[in-house]
């Protein structure tokens, strides 16, 4: 059975990769879109939105309710890809690390 102090120094090992994998998350980049593309949103993988990118054409008093509506679809679009590829990254860098069997990390 591992002593305390072994114990504290794993803690403190997987606190350290944690933050590591959290920083690097940051710097992977997703990009969301909707209506074909006219809507693109562009985010890390922590969720940090990084840029949008709207077409001209989409920009006429008319269509005002349609582009909101596809800002929000393309932001849940570059979401769900941050929350994915941040996961697909966590399971990655923690492979390695001393974690008890069904230990779950906490999402970013």
């Amino acid at each position: 059975m591992p002593s305390l102090d072994e114990l504290m120094k794993a803690a403190q090992s997987v606190q350290e990769q944690m933050a590591k994998a959290q920083a690097q998350l940051d710097t992977l980049e997703v990009e969301g879109a909707s209506g074909g593309g006219l809507v693109k949103v562009r985010a890390s993988a922590r969720g940090r939105i990084i840029g949008i990118t709207i077409d001209p054409s989409l920009i006429t008093p008319d269509s005002k309710e349609m582009l909101e509506d596809l800002v929000v679809a393309a932001f849940n679009d570059a979401k769900a890809k941050a929350d994915q590829v941040g996961s697909a990254e966590m399971n990655k860098l923690t492979a390695g690390m001393p974690l008890p069997p069904g230990f779950k990390l906490p999402n970013l």
